[in-house]
C-alpha cells in the first residue's frame, strides 16, 4: 500500500467516524426528546411566569440540572440560577437560557395552551404565556445538560449553565451581573446562547457574524405646555400639537441625519396628554424605543432626540426654563455582538456535523433587542448568539397561499413546533461545546 492510499484511507476513516458521531448524537437527542424532553417542554409551556416572578420555573430547572450532576446555585440576581459541572482542566464555557413568559393570553389553538393568570408588577391580574419561545430555551438547556453529562469522556473544562430571569422586562442579565456573577462563579472564556425564531423554518440554524440583536433604549419625553380652554387656544401652548410635531420631526433623524448604511429606529410607542374634550393640557408624555447596532449610532440618536425635542418646543414659543425633559432608562440593552472568528468556527462545525443545509442566512429585517450583551460586553467575552427556526415549512407555504399567517413573537397566536426546535437547539449547542471543550 503506497502513502497516498494510506492517506486516503485515513481521511475516509475520520470522515466516517465524524459521521457516525453526528448520527449517534442526533439519534440520542431525538430519543431523549421523545422520552423526556417533550413532557418537560409541555410542563414549561403550560406553566409560564412573568419576569422577576419565575420562582417555580427556576425551581424546576434547578431540579433538572441537579439530577444530572450539576452543582446548582439558586436566587442569583433574583430568580436566576447558575449550574456548574467541573470536568478536569480546560476552558470555562457558558450557555444561557432565558425563562420568563409574557402578559399575553394564548390563542395559539394548541391543546396544551397556557391557562395561567397571575398578578403583574402593578397588581393587575393578567394572562401569561410563553409568547417568545423561552420554554424552548430552558427545555433545550436541560437537554444539553443531559447530553454533556453523558459525554464527560469527550470533553474537559468547566461547563456553566445559566437560567436567566427577566429578559423580556429587564433587568435579568444585569441583575445577575450586579450579584457578582463572574466573581462568584468565574468568568467564562466563551459564551453561547440561542433564540428560537418563528420567522425561520423549524430546525434550521442562523449564525450571524455581526450583531444579531440591536441595542435598545427606552426614552421618556415630558413636554411642558401652557394650559387653556379648548375654545381659546391662543391663550395657551398646546403640548399635544407640540408633541404631534415632535413625533414627525423625530423621524427626520433617521431619514436625514443617520448615514444610509447605519441602522437605527426611533419609535414613539405611547403618547399621553389631556383629560377632557375642551381642556388644553399643560403637559404631554411621549414614550420612545430607540434601537441601534453600535455605541456611536446610539450616542448620535440620543443626542439628536434631545436637540429635536428642544428645538420643536422653542419653535412653538416655549420658554427656555420649560423645555422638554428627557429621561433615558437605566435599563438600556447593549447590542449583542457575535465574535466573528467564533461565529465562523461554529458555522463550520455545524455544517460538518449537521449538514450544510442546516444553515440559513440571517433574517435581518427587524431591530429586536436582547440583554445577553450584559454578560459579554464588559468585560468582553467571545460569544455567539444564534437562532434556531421554529415554524414548520408547511405553515409558511399555507400562509403564502392565503391561509392563516404565522404568529409573530409576542402575539397571542405565537406557537413553535417544539420537537425540531428543541432537538436542533440541543444538537447545535452540544456540538459547539464539544468543539470548544475538546480534550487535548
Amino acid at each position: 500500500m503506497n502513502k497516498i492510499t494510506q492517506v486516503i484511507l485515513l481521511v475516509s476513516s475520520l470522515n466516517v467516524s465524524s459521521a457516525c458521531l453526528a448520527s449517534e448524537l442526533s439519534d440520542a437527542i431525538q430519543q431523549d426528546y421523545t422520552n423526556y424532553l417533550a413532557p418537560l417542554w409541555d410542563h414549561f409551556h403550560q406553566h409560564p411566569e412573568l419576569s422577576l416572578m419565575e420562582t417555580e420555573t427556576a425551581k424546576r430547572l434547578a431540579k433538572e440540572l441537579r439530577a444530572v450532576g450539576f452543582e446548582v446555585t439558586e436566587n442569583v440576581g433574583g430568580t436566576g440560577i447558575v449550574a456548574i459541572m467541573k470536568n478536569g482542566t480546560g476552558p470555562t464555557v457558558m450557555v444561557r437560557a432565558d425563562m420568563d413568559g409574557l402578559p399575553v393570553k394564548e390563542q395559539s389553538g394548541l391543546s396544551n395552551a397556557s391557562q395561567v393568570t397571575m398578578k403583574d408588577w402593578d397588581g393587575n391580574v393578567v394572562s401569561v404565556m410563553h409568547a417568545c419561545g423561552h420554554d424552548v430555551h430552558i427545555t433545550s438547556l436541560v437537554g444539553t445538560a443531559r447530553q454533556m453529562a453523558l459525554r464527560r469522556k469527550e470533553w474537559s473544562g468547566t461547563l456553566m449553565l445559566i437560567g436567566q430571569p427577566a429578559e423580556e422586562r429587564g433587568p435579568g442579565a444585569s441583575a445577575m451581573m450586579d450579584d457578582n456573577l463572574w466573581q462568584r462563579f468565574g468568568k467564562p472564556d466563551v459564551a453561547f446562547a440561542f433564540h428560537v425564531d418563528a420567522d425561520s423554518v423549524a430546525g434550521k440554524i442562523t449564525v450571524d457574524e455581526g450583531s444579531p440583536y440591536a441595542g435598545s433604549d427606552s426614552v421618556d419625553i415630558i413636554i411642558h405646555g401652557v394650559g387653556a380652554h379648548g375654545a381659546s387656544p391662543h391663550q395657551g401652548k398646546d403640548p399635544i400639537v407640540i408633541g404631534s410635531q415632535l413625533v414627525m420631526n423625530l423621524q427626520t433623524i433617521i431619514s436625514r441625519e443617520l448615514a444610509p448604511r447605519d441602522a437605527g429606529v426611533i419609535t414613539v410607542g405611547a403618547f399621553h396628554s389631556g383629560t377632557k374634550h375642551n381642556i388644553i393640557s399643560d403637559q404631554a408624555h411621549l414614550q420612545l424605543t430607540v434601537r441601534s447596532l453600535n455605541p456611536q449610532v446610539r450616542s448620535q440618536l440620543l443626542t439628536a432626540i434631545k436637540r429635536v425635542a428642544e428645538g420643536t418646543a422653542r419653535t412653538a414659543g416655549i420658554a427656555e426654563d420649560k423645555l422638554p425633559e428627557l429621561k433615558v432608562s437605566e435599563f438600556a440593552y447593549p447590542p449583542t455582538f457575535n465574535d466573528k472568528a467564533l461565529a465562523r468556527r461554529l458555522k463550520s462545525v455545524l455544517a460538518n456535523k449537521m449538514g450544510e443545509d442546516v444553515l440559513i442566512e440571517p433574517n435581518e429585517k427587524g431591530m429586536g433587542a436582547e440583554d445577553f450583551g450584559f454578560f459579554t460586553t464588559d468585560p468582553y467575552i467571545p460569544s455567539v448568539y444564534f437562532n434556531v427556526g421554529g415554524t414548520p415549512r408547511a405553515d409558511f407555504e399555507r400562509a403564502a397561499a392565503g391561509g392563516a399567517p404565522v404568529g409573530s413573537h409576542h402575539s397571542p397566536q405565537f406557537k413553535i413546533s417544539p420537537e425540531p426546535s428543541v432537538t436542533a437547539g440541543v444538537e447545535a449547542t452540544v456540538y459547539a461545546l464539544l468543539d470548544q471543550m475538546a480534550k487535548k
